[in-house]
């Protein structure tokens, strides 16, 4: 009994502390920040993915043989956000997955 009390009173500072709960809130609270950040990528990287497609559309019609490859990176990058879910899962990482936060 003179053992458990003696451990009790000693104070084990936070960095020697595997887990501390303190320390698990603040590592949710930072992917949640992550989370709000992805909203703002996913909304830019969308929208610039819609203006390639439409450009190279129009070279397209204009003539231009490098419209096709405009129109595959545009449909690329605004599908970024999928496709490396897509990944993530079929490898078994999802747990790796943010999911963004509006």
């Amino acid at each position: 009994m003179m053992l458990l009390s003696l451990l009790t009173g000693l104070h084990v500072p936070l960095a020697l502390r595997p887990f501390a709960p303190p320390l698990l809130a603040q590592l949710q609270s930072l992917r949640d920040g992550f989370g709000s950040a992805l909203v703002l990528v996913f909304m830019i990287g969308f929208f610039w993915g819609i203006l390639k497609i439409w450009s190279g559309a129009n070279a397209i019609s204009k003539g231009d043989s490098e419209g096709k490859a405009g129109i595959l990176a545009g449909i690329i990058i605004a599908a970024a956000a999928g496709i490396m879910a897509a990944l993530f899962t079929i490898f078994g990482m999802q747990d790796a997955i943010l999911s963004p936060r509006f």
